[in-house]
């Protein structure tokens, strides 16, 4: 896997608290434009990927703050992280007593990221990988996924994934800000929370569902 060097999220991001889960610190952008234009050039390319791991989503800050609430769903169990972005959910789950978490996301640039975040946030037992989406993870416990539905292809390609995680025994919990493409009539609400908007006032109605 590409990697790339952990003083670039450094150098190009601020240190914030994320407003529903102040317990936690992340590496983010004040400026998305600049920060995709040095991953461009400093960064060795990013093609066409916008910076999606420098900003603490709805659905990730949704379901951060349900497993440091809900410990006992994570606590002592082996967990995946699914489209980590920042690795909020991550470290919210080692946070909340997780055995191990592994953290998955095909962006280089988040994997770093995550990486720097845990470390920030004195959190260790959070491991890195790239698309697992085509793979078996036989001792995966626990999958976490926030705000991974986002559009239509993507979920076309995470559904199945969960659906056979829920079959080999895994709890599952999606962590969605509203999105169309996510099929709600499957899934049961497990908590609603008015998360504050990632850009711009106002406030994100979104929901940790479980796939039962």
């Amino acid at each position: 896997m590409r990697s790339v060097p952990a003083r670039f999220v450094r150098a190009h991001t601020e240190v914030r608290r994320p407003s529903s889960v102040p317990e936690v610190r992340l590496h983010v952008a004040d400026d998305v434009v600049a920060l995709w234009e040095a991953m461009e050039t400093e960064g060795g390319g990013a093609g066409e990927a916008p910076p999606f791991w420098a900003a603490a989503w709805p659905g990730g800050q949704a379901l951060a703050r349900y497993v440091l609430d809900t410990p006992d769903v994570v606590a002592g169990r082996a967990v995946l992280d699914l489209g980590s972005g920042s690795g909020l959910v991550a470290i919210a789950a080692r946070r909340s007593g997780a055995r191990s978490v592994l953290a998955s996301d095909v962006d280089p640039f988040s994997r770093t990221a995550v990486g720097v975040n845990a470390v920030l946030n004195g959190v260790a037992g959070v491991s890195v990988t790239g698309d697992v989406l085509d793979r078996d993870l036989p001792g995966i416990e626990v999958v976490l996924a926030g705000d991974v539905c986002y559009d239509r292809e993507m979920t076309e390609r995470v559904l199945p994934f969960l659906d056979r995680a829920r079959a080999r025994g895994c709890e599952v919990l999606v962590g969605d800000p509203g999105r169309p493409y996510l099929p709600h009539d499957r899934l049961v609400a497990a908590a609603v929370y008015e998360i504050p908007e990632t850009e711009g006032p106002g406030l994100r109605r979104t929901t940790v569902w479980r796939l039962p």
